[in-house]
């Protein structure tokens, strides 16, 4: 049935081994974020069969899912106060910037009787989540008070909201940092966690400081690309999620629509429609409920995407070589945020193809 998320599974295993090899030779360890998965379990556990041993989710929920799955988890977005019970007990570590928050997870972790891995974020520029210095000193020492927590590492989030790239000046500002707390508190941190995809080419070059030994990727691994400057990695698979839509009306129309004219569509929005005639139109079953129509490209350069309302996705297939016909399947690539959407939406089926 269609719609329908085509994932070659091999290709993505391929890619990860590749990346794990590499992190290897550079004494870094990989480890996996799976959020754009939407707790697919069998996927996750193809992954670990493979190799992964540490898996990254911003949601509990899905590390709920993967309770019974050996491998060490983290939930990499700061925790809520109403998560904490279900973080105490299915995630192995948690991110963390806010001391209040470190103090409800104590109190939860005494209770269940376990004592609960942290790693605190220190802001390098990006501003998303993290501390600045002064604020990471004044919650090392609180934490180093809390019989319940023990601090796991200090970790960097880059590209992610500001679009700030990793650097020789930002990597070195986290190393001289982490040595100047070390010094400090007298401690020794096990992770010393650099940022994400976006770190492939440091990495790869062995530009990344010494003391960083941990590096969390899922766009590099499920895309074979470098977030933000958005260039493929030569070596890696590429298209391994293809979405598949079926054509439901196809009819030679006008391009603009006629009558009286309201202030907005049905999500408020206000369309300029160039008249071009009369065009060959596909609708297929597919929309923007499902999907972010912007995060879709279609296989066959020839289709031009008009437009979509909640349920349905407008073709222009006037110019294609192809026939197309009701009841044909339309292929499309994606870019993450669109295998995001795709994947967490439940009117998409999700079809796993191994070679």
């Amino acid at each position: 049935m269609y719609p329908k998320i085509v994932i070659h599974l091999n290709s993505i295993i391929e890619n990860m081994k590749y990346i794990k090899a590499l992190c290897k030779r550079n004494n870094i360890t990989l480890s996996l974020v799976t959020k754009l998965l939407s707790d697919n379990k069998e996927i996750v556990s193809a992954l670990i069969q493979n190799g992964a041993d540490c898996i990254c989710d911003s949601r509990i929920e899905n590390l709920i899912s993967y309770k019974d799955l050996n491998v060490e988890k983290w939930l990499i977005r700061l925790p809520a106060f109403s998560e904490i019970p279900y973080i105490i007990k299915y995630a192995d570590a948690s991110f963390n910037s806010e001391l209040c928050t470190i103090e409800a997870l104590n109190k939860e972790a005494a209770k269940q009787g376990k004592k609960h891995k942290i790693i605190l974020m220190y802001e390098l520029g990006d501003l998303r989540e993290g501390c600045l210095k002064y604020e990471l000193k004044l919650i090392l020492r609180k934490c180093f008070e809390l019989k319940n927590i023990e601090v796991y590492g200090i970790g960097v989030n880059l590209s992610c909201y500001g679009e700030i790239m990793p650097s020789k000046d930002n990597m070195n500002d986290l190393a001289s940092t982490v040595i100047e707390l070390e010094n400090e508190f007298h401690v020794k941190f096990k992770v010393i966690s650099g940022g994400n995809s976006s770190s492939y080419h440091m990495m790869k070059n062995s530009e990344l400081p010494s003391i960083i030994n941990n590096l969390r990727m899922g766009e590099a691994v499920f895309f074979g690309r470098v977030p933000c400057i958005e260039e493929d990695i030569a070596e890696l698979n590429h298209h391994n999620f293809i979405l598949k839509a079926q054509i439901i009306e196809l009819k030679e129309k006008p391009s603009k629509p006629w009558g009286i004219s309201g202030m907005s569509n049905s999500f408020g929005e206000h369309v300029n429609f160039e008249d071009k005639g009369i065009r060959k139109r596909a609708i297929i079953n597919l929309g923007r409920q499902d999907i972010k129509i912007d995060a879709i490209k279609p296989v066959d350069d020839e289709i031009q995407i008009i437009y979509g309302s909640s349920d349905h996705i407008i073709l222009d297939v006037t110019d294609c070589k192809k026939f197309y016909k009701v009841g044909d399947i339309v292929d499309f690539n994606m870019n993450y945020s669109g295998v995001l959407s795709a994947m967490t939406s439940k009117y998409i089926k999700k079809e796993i193809e191994k070679i």
